[in-house]
């Protein structure tokens, strides 16, 4: 991070309804963009119920909206702190981390006369595709977790746009993975969610496993995670006699989720298209970085972000995330085929670390440098001052 008194340095004001101590991808994301940074940031999150004062973060410092029972409530608190901060900082650039956010982030970008960027993430999106439609027909430049998530972007903006794909990191292990050759016990597949979305294929995956176990019988698979869909899957697994075969651990720290990837074989998260939304699901799926980062092969759905966490072929086997069969087949050819496994391993544990946070952090860090020299007074913006993109 760099120091304010620096020429170069960027002063960055960063709104979010996700940010640590909470838990989940957009807040590791953003946790780790603002650590990784060479600019200064100030952020504007959530407070956190029954959390602790200690946090992970190098921010400059961390305005928090108060604990309400309503979020629509907390997101208006969190759009009014966002205009307050911008005009006690007047902050270089405003990069809004959610798309509800980004009202107050053109406002107060408006106010201060500072660029506004908004990050995109597909299920948040298709959630709110007219107030993402107005928000991308007005910001400086926006930035897409993945092709997917860029894809929908341009299909619901009504300006051209052209949003910057800069794919996530993830953190590597402090350890070295054992390779998949010197794992032992069971076969095991393995899955790290929350249970919360059933788009990620943990039906799917309890239909395909009675099909694995016909050809590898003692194969097994091990949810890691926990989350209300938690009691319907086990009575699923239960009623199809799998309950002895599939492991349940609920929440895991970070060691105990590592150890259990270091056990495993094959990594499997099958998600599809989100139905009940324009385009929802998978927006990247930093996991499968994560599953690769631990040499583990990977099986995931063929649709949405998940084809840019993992090249077909090469980290893993690309399918139909609704074919149980598919999903099955793809299962035992990467749990019998040894070489083929291991050579998707090892290219699965090269990626993650071509896909560094520091990387992400870079890119992001160029584009809004580029936003803010193009927002001088001498700048021509495209598209008569609205809906300029910066492009790779």
């Amino acid at each position: 991070m760099c120091a304010t008194a620096k020429p170069d340095c960027v002063r960055v004001l960063l709104p979010t309804t996700d940010f640590p101590p909470m838990t989940g991808g957009i807040q590791l994301l953003l946790n780790r963009l603002v650590g990784y940074s060479r600019h200064d940031f100030d952020v504007v999150a959530p407070s956190v119920r029954g959390a602790g004062s200690a946090i992970d973060t190098r921010a400059e410092s961390i305005v928090r909206a108060p604990n309400l029972r309503s979020h629509r409530a907390e997101v208006a608190i969190l759009n009014a702190l966002t205009v307050a901060r911008a005009l006690k900082q007047r902050p270089d650039v405003l990069l809004s981390g959610h798309i509800v956010l980004g009202p107050a982030s053109l406002l107060a970008g408006q106010l201060v006369g500072s660029p506004v960027v908004q990050y995109l993430y597909a299920k948040e999106m298709a959630a709110r595709p007219t107030l993402s439609a107005s928000i991308l027909s007005r910001v400086r430049a926006a930035i897409a977790i993945s092709t997917h998530t860029r894809a929908l972007a341009v299909s619901l903006s009504t300006v051209p746009l052209r949003p910057e794909v800069i794919l996530p990191g993830c953190d590597l292990p402090p350890a070295p993975a054992p390779p998949l050759k010197e794992r032992s016990g069971p076969p095991t597949i393995i899955t790290v969610a929350r249970l919360a979305d059933r788009y990620k294929g943990f039906d799917v995956m309890l239909r395909a496993l009675p099909l694995v176990r016909a050809r590898i019988p003692d194969a097994r698979w091990v949810l890691v995670g926990d989350g209300p869909l938690k009691s319907m899957l086990r009575e699923m697994a239960s009623a199809s006699d799998l309950e002895d075969k599939c492991v349940f651990t609920g929440h895991l720290n970070d060691r105990q989720r590592d150890a259990w990837l270091d056990r495993a074989h094959v990594f499997a998260m099958p998600s599809r298209q989100d139905t009940s939304s324009l385009g929802g699901g998978e927006g990247f799926g930093i996991v499968y970085l994560e599953a690769g980062a631990h040499r583990l092969p990977t099986v995931a759905g063929q649709v949405g972000g998940s084809a840019d966490a993992v090249i077909d072929g090469v980290t893993g086997i690309l399918v139909e995330a609704t074919d149980h069969i598919a999903v099955a087949e793809a299962l035992c050819t990467l749990l019998s085929d040894d070489k083929l496994a291991y050579r998707m391993g090892e290219a699965g544990a090269r990626r993650a670390e071509e896909l560094s946070w520091q990387r992400m952090a870079n890119s992001v860090d160029d584009l809004l440098e580029r936003v803010v020299r193009a927002s001088g007074p001498s700048s021509a913006l495209v598209g008569g001052g609205k809906g300029y993109v910066a492009s790779r």
